[in-house]
Protein backbone atom coordinates (compact mmCIF):
# COMPACT_ATOMS: atom_id res chain seq x y z
CA UNK A 1 0.00 0.00 0.00
CA UNK A 2 0.95 3.55 -0.69
CA UNK A 3 0.46 5.89 2.09
CA UNK A 4 0.93 9.81 2.06
CA UNK A 5 1.63 11.64 4.89
CA UNK A 6 0.87 15.40 5.12
CA UNK A 7 1.36 17.69 8.41
CA UNK A 8 0.95 21.45 9.25
CA UNK A 9 3.62 23.14 10.80
CA UNK A 10 2.07 23.05 14.75
CA UNK A 11 1.22 19.24 13.56
CA UNK A 12 4.86 17.77 12.49
CA UNK A 13 5.89 16.77 16.04
CA UNK A 14 2.68 14.70 16.54
CA UNK A 15 2.91 13.15 13.39
CA UNK A 16 6.54 12.16 13.95
CA UNK A 17 5.52 10.83 17.40
CA UNK A 18 2.52 8.74 15.72
CA UNK A 19 5.20 6.92 13.11
CA UNK A 20 7.46 6.50 15.67
CA UNK A 21 4.04 4.84 16.82
CA UNK A 22 3.42 2.76 14.14
CA UNK A 23 6.63 2.72 12.43
CA UNK A 24 6.71 -1.28 12.59
CA UNK A 25 3.58 -1.13 10.46
CA UNK A 26 4.44 1.71 8.62
CA UNK A 27 7.38 0.24 7.40
CA UNK A 28 5.83 -2.40 5.50
CA UNK A 29 4.38 -0.12 3.05
CA UNK A 30 4.90 2.36 1.03
CA UNK A 31 5.36 6.22 2.05
CA UNK A 32 5.08 9.47 0.63
CA UNK A 33 4.94 12.65 2.03
CA UNK A 34 5.25 16.73 1.55
CA UNK A 35 9.06 17.74 2.22
CA UNK A 36 9.11 19.28 5.48
CA UNK A 37 6.66 16.28 6.70
CA UNK A 38 8.76 14.22 5.45
CA UNK A 39 12.17 15.07 6.01
CA UNK A 40 11.15 15.47 10.05
CA UNK A 41 9.22 12.30 10.08
CA UNK A 42 12.26 10.02 8.39
CA UNK A 43 14.56 11.04 10.53
CA UNK A 44 12.27 10.44 13.72
CA UNK A 45 12.05 7.18 12.57
CA UNK A 46 14.33 6.11 10.16
CA UNK A 47 11.77 5.51 7.39
CA UNK A 48 12.23 5.31 3.82
CA UNK A 49 9.66 8.25 2.44
CA UNK A 50 9.56 9.41 -0.96
CA UNK A 51 9.91 13.70 -0.04
CA UNK A 52 7.72 15.90 -2.57
CA UNK A 53 7.57 19.16 -2.22
CA UNK A 54 6.89 21.21 0.66
CA UNK A 55 3.12 21.72 1.41
CA UNK A 56 3.45 25.22 0.87
CA UNK A 57 5.23 24.97 -2.77
CA UNK A 58 2.87 22.13 -4.28
CA UNK A 59 3.63 19.00 -2.43
CA UNK A 60 -0.22 18.62 -1.60
CA UNK A 61 -0.95 19.41 -5.18
CA UNK A 62 1.35 16.57 -6.22
CA UNK A 63 -0.43 14.06 -3.32
CA UNK A 64 -4.42 15.18 -4.88
CA UNK A 65 -2.64 14.94 -8.29
CA UNK A 66 -1.87 10.97 -7.22
CA UNK A 67 -4.62 10.25 -5.80
CA UNK A 68 -6.49 10.88 -8.67
CA UNK A 69 -4.57 8.67 -10.96
CA UNK A 70 -4.80 6.08 -7.80
CA UNK A 71 -1.73 5.99 -6.74
CA UNK A 72 -2.29 6.55 -3.43
CA UNK A 73 -4.04 4.06 -1.23
CA UNK A 74 -4.17 5.89 2.43
CA UNK A 75 -3.55 9.73 3.52
CA UNK A 76 -2.47 10.80 6.72
CA UNK A 77 -3.35 14.57 6.89
CA UNK A 78 -2.87 16.01 10.33
CA UNK A 79 -4.35 19.52 10.23
CA UNK A 80 -3.68 22.54 12.47
CA UNK A 81 -7.47 23.88 12.94
CA UNK A 82 -6.59 26.65 15.52
CA UNK A 83 -7.42 29.27 12.33
CA UNK A 84 -3.45 29.61 12.00
CA UNK A 85 -3.72 27.28 8.29
CA UNK A 86 -0.30 26.33 6.84
CA UNK A 87 -1.97 25.47 3.59
CA UNK A 88 -4.46 27.56 1.10
CA UNK A 89 -8.14 26.54 1.92
CA UNK A 90 -8.30 25.67 -1.79
CA UNK A 91 -5.84 23.26 -1.70
CA UNK A 92 -7.08 21.86 1.67
CA UNK A 93 -10.42 21.13 -0.33
CA UNK A 94 -9.15 19.99 -2.88
CA UNK A 95 -7.04 17.43 -1.18
CA UNK A 96 -10.32 15.95 0.60
CA UNK A 97 -12.41 16.27 -2.22
CA UNK A 98 -10.10 14.17 -4.32
CA UNK A 99 -9.89 11.55 -1.55
CA UNK A 100 -13.91 11.89 -1.27
CA UNK A 101 -14.22 10.98 -5.50
CA UNK A 102 -11.36 8.42 -5.33
CA UNK A 103 -12.73 6.35 -2.06
CA UNK A 104 -9.24 7.08 -0.57
CA UNK A 105 -9.53 6.68 3.48
CA UNK A 106 -8.02 9.79 4.97
CA UNK A 107 -7.40 10.65 8.54
CA UNK A 108 -7.36 14.35 9.62
CA UNK A 109 -6.57 13.72 13.51
CA UNK A 110 -4.53 10.87 14.93
CA UNK A 111 -7.93 9.25 16.53
CA UNK A 112 -8.65 8.59 12.74
CA UNK A 113 -5.08 7.32 11.94
CA UNK A 114 -4.75 5.06 14.49
CA UNK A 115 -7.99 3.39 13.61
CA UNK A 116 -7.14 3.50 9.75
CA UNK A 117 -3.14 2.10 10.67
CA UNK A 118 -4.50 -0.67 12.93
CA UNK A 119 -7.11 -1.46 9.86
CA UNK A 120 -3.95 -1.74 7.59
CA UNK A 121 -2.24 -4.06 10.26
CA UNK A 122 -5.35 -5.63 10.49
CA UNK A 123 -6.02 -6.21 6.34
CA UNK A 124 -8.91 -4.40 6.74
CA UNK A 125 -7.61 -2.15 3.75
CA UNK A 126 -7.29 -4.98 1.66
CA UNK A 127 -9.95 -4.32 -0.86
CA UNK A 128 -7.35 -1.09 -2.37
CA UNK A 129 -5.31 -3.48 -3.42
CA UNK A 130 -8.14 -4.27 -6.12
CA UNK A 131 -8.40 -1.10 -7.05
CA UNK A 132 -5.40 0.29 -7.06
CA UNK A 133 -3.53 -0.61 -10.79
CA UNK A 134 0.15 -0.29 -9.25
CA UNK A 135 -0.52 -2.48 -6.57
CA UNK A 136 1.33 -5.77 -6.33
CA UNK A 137 -1.88 -7.99 -6.55
CA UNK A 138 -2.53 -5.87 -10.37
CA UNK A 139 1.12 -5.74 -11.50
CA UNK A 140 1.58 -10.06 -10.67
CA UNK A 141 -2.18 -11.10 -12.25
CA UNK A 142 -0.86 -10.14 -15.56
CA UNK A 143 2.59 -11.80 -15.48
CA UNK A 144 2.76 -15.34 -17.27
CA UNK A 145 3.66 -18.04 -14.88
Amino acid sequence: MVIAIIADDKKKELMAQFCIAYCGILSKHRICATGITGKYVEEATGLSIDKLLSGTHGGAEQITSRIAYNEIDLVLFFRDVSGTETLDTEIEDNLLRMCDLSNVPIATNIATAEILVMALESGGLEWREFVNPTSAYNQNKNKIV
